[in-house]
């Protein structure tokens, strides 16, 4: 299961992105959706991955995102906030994070 989080807002940006970002739920900044592993799914991410971060969320605490808001959640900002809004992960926040996407989410929730 994957947890996407929009990080970036689009402003000005392409119309396309912006619907490939409502398809997969993410209507905002600070939004989290969980996602099956499926090449749709994959496709949508490498399109908007200049605007999100995505990883693999443990079981613990997908539980406790779906029992906080079910597969669309809105978040708080993460305490200690985001690395940069311009780089790649490590470096930045945006990206692919892998398991370190928990990290962020207890941040956040």
């Amino acid at each position: 299961m994957f947890a996407i989080v929009r990080i970036r807002a689009t402003v000005n940006r392409n119309q396309r992105i912006e619907d490939t970002l409502r398809m997969l739920g993410l209507h905002r900044a600070n939004r989290c959706a969980l996602h099956p592993d499926t090449p749709t799914v994959r496709g949508m991410i490498r399109k908007v991955e200049n605007w999100v971060t995505w990883g693999e969320v443990d079981r613990e605490l997908e539980k406790t995102l779906e029992a906080r808001g079910g597969r669309n959640i809105r978040l708080p900002p993460p305490s200690r906030g985001y690395r940069s809004m311009k780089f790649m992960f490590p470096k930045g926040s945006l990206g692919y994070r892998g398991e370190k996407i928990n990290d962020l989410l207890r941040r956040m929730v």
